[in-house]
């Protein structure tokens, strides 16, 4: 495996190219150890001993693809993550939406890169805490790697993963099993769990509520740009976008609107 150990410049170049062409994420120089450790592990379950033998059977075989891109992303999340956006989406945000569109009905939200469902999860506890009947939610729940699309929709947390889940929440939401804790049936119930490549047209139009946070940090401002185009297209009008702290549609050729709250900042598509 003397090609896998060290991964050259040329097959860096291969692997660096495929990755931005099929999913929009961007390796440089800087985070090419993360590519390779990766790819030393992906090669080790394989059994393959060459990163070129591997290059040719990833671009040959779609199912191999998809199973290599989750293998690269980091997903790393927990629930309530960032509260000031829970915050914002609780006092500020929801009751928007239900003036916006005056008659109850059901507003639909995308958590777009889901990971392992946390944050859909904690989305559809606070949803069902706030939202006044009649008014229903329903929320698609997206990530490019099927192993996190899994975790999700078993719905099911080790007693470690658990953290940052208010008392009151755990005991009305969760079931105490064996080793962790399984969501409820009626707040599973609210989540669609879905594959999808933000490279690609979801297909979701008049969406109310987008969180995509801490996801388009891993792109190039070329793939950003076209990502958040696609968000627009994707919500209604008058909707909201969130995305990650350390995020910023500053400087991007996007019509949405920044907007500070009291609780924190965001996006809103203004026409």
């Amino acid at each position: 495996m003397a090609d896998t150990v060290f991964l050259n410049d040329a097959n860096f170049e291969l692997y660096r190219d495929m990755i931005y062409k099929e999913s929009g994420i961007t390796f440089t120089p800087t985070n090419r150890s993360i590519l390779e450790s990766r790819l030393k592990e992906r090669l080790r379950e394989k059994g393959i001993d060459s990163v070129k033998t591997y290059y040719d059977k990833i671009i040959s075989d779609k199912e191999e693809l998809k199973g290599f891109l989750d293998s690269i992303t980091t997903n790393l999340t927990r629930f309530f993550r960032n509260q000031a956006h829970f915050d914002a989406l609780e006092k500020f945000v929801i009751p928007e939406v239900m003036k916006i569109k005056k008659t109850p009905g059901t507003i639909r939200i995308w958590s777009a890169g889901c990971s392992t469902g946390e944050e859909p999860y904690t989305i559809s506890m606070l949803m069902n805490e706030i939202l006044p009947k009649p008014w229903a939610y329903e929320i698609l729940a997206s990530d490019i790697s099927l192993k996190c699309l899994m975790t999700a929709k078993e719905g099911f947390y080790a007693d470690n993963r658990i953290v940052g889940i208010p008392d009151n929440y755990l005991a009305k939401y969760f079931d105490k099993v064996d080793g962790g804790y399984k969501i409820h049936a009626d707040i599973h119930s609210k989540i669609k769990f879905d594959y999808h490549n933000l490279k690609n047209d979801s297909q979701q139009r008049n969406l109310d509520v987008v969180f995509c946070r801490n996801v388009i940090i891993y792109f190039d401002e070329v793939a950003q740009t076209a990502v958040i185009k696609r968000f627009w297209d994707s919500m209604a009008s008058k909707s909201f976008l969130f995305i990650g702290h350390s995020e910023s549609l500053f400087g991007m050729d996007t019509k949405f609107e920044f907007l500070k709250t009291e609780w924190a900042t965001l996006y809103r598509k203004n026409i």
